[in-house]
């Protein structure tokens, strides 16, 4: 079964569909393909990790769109969410 979701193959994120504990190798499918990641931090029900290496300053997108930049390096399996992606979505500041 899987237990994240990834919608594009843009997308360099997945959405996990249950709580994962660190450790844990997720299986998902991307554009028809199996992939599989191993989770490296604790994801909520709800939150996203990274499925690849994303560098500071690039792109995080999720569900093809751009939700915001990496604001440090974002290792395949970590946690992504406020502590290391600042939002481009709804900001009236930038």
């Amino acid at each position: 079964m899987m237990k994240a979701i990834v919608m594009k193959p843009v997308d360099n994120v997945a959405t996990v569909v249950e709580e994962i504990s660190p450790g844990t190798e997720v299986i998902f499918a991307v554009g028809g393909e199996q992939k599989a990641v191993r989770v490296k931090d604790k994801i909520a029900f709800g939150h996203k990790f990274a499925t690849r290496d994303i560098k500071k300053g690039e792109m995080i997108k999720k569900y093809g769109e751009l939700i915001g930049i990496a604001t440090r390096d974002i290792s395949a399996g970590q946690h992504v969410h406020v502590h290391n992606l600042e939002s481009t979505r709804g900001r009236g500041d930038k």
